[in-house]
């Protein structure tokens, strides 16, 4: 048996991993109320929660020692992601924390992106490879990392892009690099290259993990009204057209979750072996998040299609983040890449 097996089956967190997740949940159960993400879907952003967030130590601690960050692995950033996702943050946390770990693998992270006072974008889109495209946080960073053919590009914008309205109402924007008004390039290569497929496993990962957050908390308002709502006497969490469905949004939780934390790690300790696993947590969860937020949505019936019902803004979320890279179908198309080459035995 491989030394490390038993470790890469063992999904339990540690004394240490269960105080980082308390906290987090614990920041955004008092920082971000469903009214607060309301109030910034205009936007897609929230800047005080943001702020906040950064005074936490969110974004240092995703990067390394030897760039100023805290050194925490992806495992433990796979917990706040759950906690962002769980709350519904508005924030672009995700796509700030996988641009910044590139730049730092590119020696480019400087003080300011470290701590988050200047934001940095990513376009985590597989087959997005020059020209136009559409980044999830383009209206609100600083700066944007893209790939741009063989390189790698880091674009300012002396006015930042307008947003486009989306059904995930994330900060979106078109962001065209010849339209920069600063292009610095990186890097490029093959190794520039690998790099930046490094970063979109990590955001595949952190959004996977996102989403877990997401349908656990929906699944978590469907069972409470599930169990105040009566009928024939009888509460509704007792039908098996109501319990068996939540039962299955259960085990997705369970799964997705399992699966972006075994993908995390291994992209922390063997990122050679088994590549096809963070692609493969975010086409799962891309998949089962909408569905499981529109099962969540039927069990409240009408209430749960109203403007102003908790549950509409995580089924639109639900769609919509798992859009923020682009088809799914693109990442699909990539695991079957990685496993056609490893059974003919390319590299």
């Amino acid at each position: 048996m491989d030394r490390y097996e038993l470790r890469r089956l063992d999904y339990s967190l540690s004394e240490d991993h269960q105080a980082l997740q308390a906290a987090y949940k614990d920041f955004f159960k008092t920082h971000c109320s469903i009214e607060t993400v309301r109030a910034a879907e205009a936007s897609g952003f929230d800047k005080s929660l943001w702020e906040r967030l950064c005074t936490m130590g969110a974004t240092t601690m995703a990067l390394p020692d030897d760039v100023g960050g805290d050194g925490a692995t992806l495992v433990d950033l796979t917990l706040v992601a759950e906690e962002i996702g769980r709350s519904l943050a508005p924030v672009p946390w995700i796509d700030h924390v996988c641009a910044a770990r590139l730049l730092g693998r590119l020696g480019a992270a400087d003080p300011e992106i470290v701590n988050g006072t200047q934001i940095v974008g990513l376009d985590p889109q597989h087959d997005s490879l020059a020209g136009r495209r559409l980044v999830p946080s383009g209206s609100v960073a600083d700066h944007v990392v893209v790939r741009d053919g063989e390189q790698i590009v880091k674009l300012t914008f002396a006015t930042r892009p307008a947003k486009v309205d989306n059904i995930g109402k994330l900060p979106m924007a078109w962001i065209d690099p010849a339209a920069a008004d600063s292009r610095t390039v990186l890097a490029s290569g093959a190794d520039a290259l690998a790099e930046f497929q490094r970063a979109l496993d990590e955001w595949r990962v952190l959004s996977a993990a996102a989403l877990t957050g997401l349908v656990e908390e929906t699944m978590t308002i469907a069972a409470e009204f599930a169990k105040s709502r009566y009928t024939l006497g009888v509460p509704i969490s007792t039908l098996q057209a109501i319990s068996h469905p939540l039962a299955n949004i259960a085990i997705t939780v369970q799964g997705g979750r399992n699966l972006a934390r075994r993908a995390a790690w291994f992209l922390d300790n063997e990122p050679d072996e088994r590549r096809e696993l963070a692609p493969s947590a975010f086409v799962f969860m891309a998949e089962e998040a909408a569905m499981a937020a529109t099962m969540a949505v039927h069990v409240q019936g009408g209430l749960g299609v109203s403007a102003e019902a908790a549950a509409s803004a995580y089924l639109v979320r639900a769609r919509g983040w798992a859009l923020a890279g682009g088809d799914p179908g693109a990442s699909a198309k990539y695991i079957a890449e990685i496993v056609a080459a490893r059974e003919s035995g390319v590299n």
